[in-house]
């Protein structure tokens, strides 16, 4: 009989760092989006999509039945950018690539400051509308940042 152990803390696993080998385009930076979708500067090194989004697609998976594709832009050798999603949403969305609730998205991906380095991503939701709060820090700096998806953030 063992007395007084306890288990060791269960800790989250890491966030995956998504390489410069997966970088979908080369737009310029800041990225402003089409007219009607206009990316927004976070943290002076991300373009971020337009608050509003649309409508996910239903995918019929459980336990992420609603799925929308939103890409981001990050500034051509920045520094590293690590987007979470909030406490308490992680029951409620996850981020692509696992799905989970956080990813990194490493720094150095190339040199000229005026381009932009695109990734592909998304949102795996569990119900069909959500106003969705991330927190990206980079550089030392952290925003939260909000995205409507089937529906307005207010």
């Amino acid at each position: 009989m063992v007395v007084g152990a306890t288990a060791p803390p269960v800790r989250a696993a890491p966030a995956r760092t998504v390489p410069c080998q997966e970088i979908i385009d080369h737009p310029k930076f800041p990225y402003s989006g089409a007219r009607d979708r206009r990316y927004r500067l976070v943290v002076g090194v991300v373009s971020a999509p337009p608050e509003f989004l649309g409508l996910p697609v239903a995918l019929h998976e459980r336990p992420w039945p609603y799925w929308l594709k939103a890409a981001l832009v990050i500034r051509a050798g920045g520094p590293a950018v690590s987007i979470n999603v909030a406490e308490r949403w992680k029951s409620r969305v996850a981020i692509n690539y696992d799905p989970g609730s956080s990813i990194r998205i490493a720094g150095g991906c190339g040199t000229d400051p005026h381009v932009g380095n695109a990734y592909a991503g998304g949102f795996y939701l569990r119900s069909r509308a959500a106003c969705i709060p991330l927190v990206f820090h980079a550089g030392g700096k952290s925003a939260a940042v909000r995205f409507g998806v089937g529906r307005r953030c207010t």
